[in-house]
């Protein structure tokens, strides 16, 4: 087959691998996105600047306390969820009962507003962060090599998604937070405070933002643009799963991902601008999304 079509498999499957590792990215900023539009109702346009910081809390903590990766992994999703429970606190909650313009200004602001305090006081280059020892090295796969940490990179993406779809679809709590967003006054009655379990959810949602950031920072490197390089696509992988819809975003992000990496094989130039030709396609035929309700 690969005769056929002029490409060494190696180059083949390094593609898909690297696809693999993006849609890793791309399901984990969907998902917390998705969830946060899911209850509240707001295009979260911070999403990006809060991935950015947890993978600079990842860092800051490594050069001045010493905790590396693996407790990193654990701070920074805390620290990322706690700063997005202050800002849903003290701003976002104001706008709740506003036209849902106002909360994209808002959270849009807000990432510049991050993103530029951190090019303030960090500077514009991008600061290396190492690879845990345990994770260091490369797996000969027979048709291509795969790098130790890539390759737990989508492990770790794929069971944080599973969990997080789980205990959306298959718990008591996650059966609250689906009748929240049909019914909230309903809900109250019975007892369940919705507030704070918006409060919660919204903490969650950035806190997998945070968790990606930290996962990212080994192979992206540590910058303040980070984030809002890849919030565009992550944004086009929702609409296309369908906003709200917590395993289209799963499942688009990691397909997409594929698709972009295929796209580099086959067809380079258009690798930048599939994922829209599959949103503009996709909006045509189902404007929901995939997986969205009508």
């Amino acid at each position: 087959m690969f005769e056929l079509i002029g490409i060494p498999p190696q180059a083949f499957f390094g593609q898909v691998m690297l696809g693999l590792i993006n849609g890793a990215f791309y399901a984990m900023l969907s998902l917390g996105l998705a969830l946060i539009f899911g209850l509240l109702r707001i295009i979260n346009f911070a999403h990006g600047a809060l991935y950015m910081i947890g993978a600079f809390v990842a860092w800051l903590i490594l050069q001045y306390s010493g905790i590396g990766y693996w407790g990193a992994l654990i701070v920074a999703p805390i620290v990322v969820g706690a700063l997005g429970i202050a800002i849903e606190v003290l701003f976002i909650r104001r706008l709740y009962e506003l036209d849902h313009l106002y909360s994209l200004l808002f959270t849009f602001g807000l990432a510049l507003v991050l993103e530029g305090l951190f090019r303030e006081f960090f500077g514009s280059t991008a600061h290396p962060y190492p690879i845990p020892a345990e994770l260091t090295g490369v797996q000969n796969l027979g048709l291509m090599f795969l790098p130790i940490y890539r390759g737990w990179v989508v492990v770790a993406s794929i069971v944080v998604c599973l969990l997080t779809w789980f205990l959306l679809e298959r718990t008591r709590l996650g059966s609250y937070l689906r009748a929240a967003t049909e019914n909230a006054p309903l809900l109250q009655t019975f007892g369940v405070n919705v507030p704070r379990m918006v409060t919660l959810t919204y903490g969650f949602g950035v806190g997998l933002a945070g968790l990606a950031g930290v996962l990212a920072a080994p192979i992206y490197q540590v910058k303040p643009t980070m984030g809002a390089d890849l919030m565009i696509v992550v944004f086009a992988v929702v609409v296309i799963g369908g906003m709200g819809s917590i395993g289209g975003a799963i499942f688009t992000g990691f397909l997409l991902g594929v698709v972009e990496g295929l796209t580099k094989v086959f067809y380079p130039e258009a690798s930048t601008t599939v994922i829209f030709v599959v949103m503009a396609l996709v909006l045509l035929m189902k404007p929901a999304g995939l997986f969205g309700k009508a």
